[in-house]
């Protein structure tokens, strides 16, 4: 394995623990209802778009299987969406089943997808990964049933 393809791997590990690690910080923040510090939160989690349009487009030079795309396409796709609806159209949708149910779908397809974008980098990133993903999981359930969001 070439250094600018473990170099990938690890900015694929960086970024899947970051983005939950921003998400339990988010959900946390939705708890304590400080709106404006979540904001910013979220801000940060859509950012990290711009890493995984580097990690997609460096791909095809790594010759990346298709399972690698998919994932990184699935969680770029959830930040558009998040983008769209929280913050250029401002759509209050959690309330809407018939918008929240495949929201909350892409969600945990994307983040639970960038399981695989860390697994090339080892088994400890791997870990960081899982655990911080099982942790933002937990706490995404527990923050919707207290507070409906």
């Amino acid at each position: 394995m070439t250094s600018q393809v473990q170099n990938s791997n690890i900015i694929g590990a960086v970024v899947a623990v970051l983005i939950n690690l921003l998400l339990i910080s988010l959900f946390l923040l939705r708890l304590k209802n400080i709106p404006k510090i979540e904001y910013w939160i979220g801000i940060l989690v859509i950012l990290n778009i711009i890493p995984l349009g580097y990690l997609f487009i460096k791909s095809f030079k790594e010759n990346r299987p298709i399972i690698y795309f998919i994932q990184i396409g699935l969680m770029i796709s959830y930040l558009i969406l998040e983008l769209l609806l929280d913050y250029i159209l401002q759509i209050d949708f959690r309330q809407n089943l018939k918008i929240v149910i495949p929201y909350i779908v892409l969600f945990f397809t994307a983040t639970g997808g960038m399981l695989g974008v860390a697994r090339p980098a080892g088994k400890g990133w791997m870990w960081a990964a899982s655990i911080s993903f099982l942790l933002m999981t937990a706490l995404s359930f527990y923050q919707r049933h207290v507070t409906g969001q």
